[in-house]
């Protein structure tokens, strides 16, 4: 049994290494990564690195001059904070946990009931002590995938703010139907492989689809790709992180994130354990029939060129009209 004064110094190590990691969308990344480095069997680490890049990836998209145009600043900025505070309340609840078990781990025992003083869901303190006893590491990454979309979907889904001025406006609609967005896992060549986001705002869809992410990235050829270019390919936020390896035609310029981003200060709000008010439904557990590795990198960059020829017929446009007038 621990003592008030080691449960007082465990809180204060978790509460500061997680602060520190959540910086911002770089750090996450690579404490999501470092963590996976030291445990592999936690699955869950690695996929939400990759995520977590891809995040990044898809805010610096909205700096290149396409988008810029495209879209108007304060519709950027809604965006940008959308990804921005998803991923950051992700990383809150789901750092304790990862470090926890390293504790667990260090001390050769569980210890996941200090779970609850970072407002965990109760359904994770039971997952963990069941990974504890049995190492079902893929019923834990399931496990995740359920509790980190039950965690955003209050607090950004279903927030009146993102809800109006983000996923009922124009640009939002036009992705969701065109599927404009994709989850990529880049290699160290021409293979992209990864899936394309719909209706994102659906809870059952993003478990699904985070479910049929891990079943693609943990296939074993796609994962041993995927696993080199995240330990070669520094995360920088640009998409010139694996595009290099691509053969494209030239592609829009996009900045490192650090460049165009500040760090941004989040206001906690008080957990409430999203299991106690709704459970789990059956469906989130049923087993996902695996899924095929999926090259998707032809067809991603097909739709992003046709919006990068919209842009520029625009323009030229425009620039037409403005000889004539003169």
């Amino acid at each position: 049994m621990y003592t008030g004064s080691d449960i007082h110094a465990y809180l204060h190590y978790i509460t500061n290494k997680t602060s520190v990691h959540n910086r911002d969308n770089i750090t996450r990344t690579n404490a999501y990564f470092t963590f996976y480095r030291k445990f592999p069997e936690i699955k869950w680490a690695f996929l939400a690195s990759m995520v977590s890049r891809n995040a990044g990836w898809n805010m610096t998209d909205l700096c290149m001059t396409p988008f810029r145009y495209l879209l108007g600043k304060r519709e950027r900025e809604r965006l940008f904070m959308t990804y921005e505070r998803a991923n950051w309340l992700i990383f809150s609840d789901a750092f304790p946990q990862l470090l926890v078990y390293q504790l667990s781990k260090q001390k050769n025992k569980p210890m996941f009931d200090l779970l609850s003083m970072f407002h965990v869901s109760s359904y994770m303190i039971k997952e963990w002590h069941y990974f504890w006893k049995y190492c079902d590491k893929n019923r834990l990454v399931h496990a995740l995938i359920i509790n980190e979309q039950n965690v955003i979907q209050g607090p950004v889904i279903e927030q009146d703010f993102f809800k109006h001025r983000v996923f009922q406006q124009l640009p939002y609609q036009m992705q969701n139907i065109l599927m404009t967005n994709a989850v990529l896992f880049p290699t160290m060549s021409n293979n992209l492989y990864g899936t394309y986001v719909q209706n994102f705002t659906n809870l059952t869809k993003r478990i699904f689809l985070g479910k049929k992410l891990a079943s693609i990235m943990f296939s074993p050829s796609v994962y041993e790709q995927t696993l080199l270019f995240a330990k070669y390919c520094t995360h920088t936020g640009s998409r010139r992180d694996y595009e290099r390896f691509l053969k494209l035609p030239p592609q829009p310029s996009t900045p490192f994130l650090r460049m165009v981003y500040p760090v941004i200060t989040h206001h906690d709000t008080i957990r409430i354990d999203w299991y106690q008010l709704g459970g789990i439904k059956q469906k989130w557990l049923r087993k996902n029939p695996a899924h095929k590795k999926q090259k998707i990198g032809k067809t991603f960059y097909q739709k992003r060129q046709l919006l990068f020829a919209y842009f520029y017929a625009k323009q030229a446009l425009i620039t037409k009209k403005y000889f004539i007038g003169h």
